[in-house]
């Protein structure tokens, strides 16, 4: 290799860099492919172009080019962070601890690996170790948000909301909101004849199941409630006590000043919810009656109506362990009698509903649900609901209808607390079927197929 084509290689790897910063991952990747031909030794370029490929999920290629620059610079710590990261998406648990441990042990110093060890110790449930290293995470450096954030997710986990809460404010950037309003965001200050604005979160669960603080807020003498939601939730939201003006958030803000703005998420700290006190006055969702009745047309007239939801957003950190892999592996629910299937499922896997596993009575009604409004109407109308971890287990909660919930072993979230069967959130009407293995959903079905049988007895006395 010449001086002039190593020159060249550093180069194309700075312009890469910059087109990496740009979102121009396609460009970046070709400057690294360049100067690495140039300068097959050119360990930070191999870092670089293995970090583009496991974003692109390249996962064996990324792992190479990690690989290949640890061989060339073993004592560059962000190499062996990267690379765990990658193991770690992969399950490989133990090497990804290897790796961790190295990048500490390189620069003790450095935040990040200590938060990532921690995320890695916390899905193992080694709960103890994981606070250490977030603590430790943010004792180097008091900012660490994702530290901060990590650690909310294990203190919510385990029920300790006083902690947890605070730590949870720190899961978003807020600038978007803030530039776009003229008022402080509220901290807990008294709210008696003030208005509060109450902007959205990202996920359609996490705005059904924390709007619900909105009614109590309006007891204690909010003026005015505006709240900013989905598209698709503000047909449903309409009907939600407590809330006086509703917006989607592809309309424009109205020129109006309020004086605290705040999140659904945040709600719970401020108003200092344990978990002897939270509000679970159900149901506080309610359906269109006229929705209901025409809806009620739609589905069988006999036997017990199930609802069933079998994916999540596959955008979610986590939708390949809360997601089933197919509705087939809801197929064993067809062997109990006396029971009719409705599909829910919208988006991901809302074709599988057409073409259901054989002895599924199933029928499909994805293509016809156009929003939550849709969807609460047809639950309102069902017996009980089965689903995985999504936004479907929150709206059958708060309409308080029966609804059974499937959690995988893997990272749970911390909604569902620790090793409970029941939701502290929905009392009275949800239960929590948990993987007991990773990945493990043949005996959950198999424990609901059980159950099932036992709900439609049930409904059989009931009804004689």
């Amino acid at each position: 290799m010449s001086p002039l084509d190593r020159s060249h290689a550093e180069t194309l790897y700075f312009i890469g860099n910059r087109r990496m910063a740009a979102d121009d991952a396609q460009g970046a990747e070709a400057c690294f492919r360049e100067a690495l031909r140039l300068a097959p030794d050119f360990a930070e370029a191999w870092g670089n172009l293995g970090f583009l490929l496991a974003r692109r999920g390249v996962a064996d290629e990324a792992e190479d080019g990690y690989r290949r620059a640890i061989a060339l610079e073993p004592n560059l710590p962000q190499l062996h962070l990267n690379l765990g990261a990658l193991l770690a998406e992969q399950k490989r648990f133990d090497e990804a601890e290897a790796a961790y441990r190295l990048a500490i042990q390189l620069d003790p110093h450095a935040p990040a690996p200590w938060s990532n060890l921690g995320v890695l110790l916390a899905c193992l449930r080694r709960d103890e170790e994981a606070e250490e290293c977030y603590c430790t995470a943010l004792a180097l450096d008091g900012n660490y948000a994702k530290a901060r954030f990590n650690l909310s997710y294990l203190l919510l986990r385990q029920g300790r909301y006083a902690e947890g809460w605070p730590c949870l404010e720190a899961r978003v950037d807020y600038t978007n909101l803030t530039t776009r309003l003229d008022c402080p965001r509220w901290q807990g200050e008294p709210l008696a004849g003030k208005s509060l604005l109450i902007g959205f979160e990202y996920g359609h669960g996490d705005m059904i199941q924390f709007i619900r603080c909105a009614a109590p807020l309006k007891e204690q003498g909010v003026r005015h409630i505006t709240l900013i939601c989905h598209p698709a939730l503000k047909p449903l939201f309409r009907r939600l006590d407590g809330v006086d003006t509703l917006l989607s958030f592809a309309e424009p803000l109205p020129p109006q000043t309020w004086d605290y703005w705040t999140l659904p998420l945040s709600l719970p700290g401020l108003c200092h919810t344990r978990l002897e006190t939270i509000p679970a006055s159900l149901p506080y969702l309610s359906a269109a009656p006229q929705a209901v009745t025409e809806w009620a047309a739609r589905l069988p007239q006999e036997g017990i109506r199930v609802g069933l939801a079998w994916k999540g957003n596959p955008n979610f950190e986590n939708d390949a362990d809360r997601s089933l892999p197919s509705l087939e592996v809801l197929a064993p629910l067809g062997k109990v009698p006396g029971v009719n299937f409705v599909s829910l499922q919208k988006g991901a896997g809302e074709d599988q509903a057409a073409h259901p596993p054989a002895g599924l009575p199933l029928l499909d009604l994805g293509p016809e649900i156009t929003d939550f409004a849709d969807s609460a109407a047809i639950v309102a109308n069902l017996d009980l609901v089965i689903c995985v971890d999504t936004a479907i287990a929150h709206l059958a909660g708060a309409l308080g209808k029966p609804v059974w919930v499937m959690l995988p072993d893997y990272k749970t979230d911390w909604r569902w607390l620790n090793r409970r069967s029941d939701s502290l959130w929905y009392p009275g009407v949800m239960r929590l079927f948990r993987q007991r293995e990773m990945g493990n959903w043949e005996t959950v079905v198999e424990e609901i197929a059980a159950e099932l049988e036992k709900f439609v007895a049930e409904r059989g006395r009931l009804h004689l």
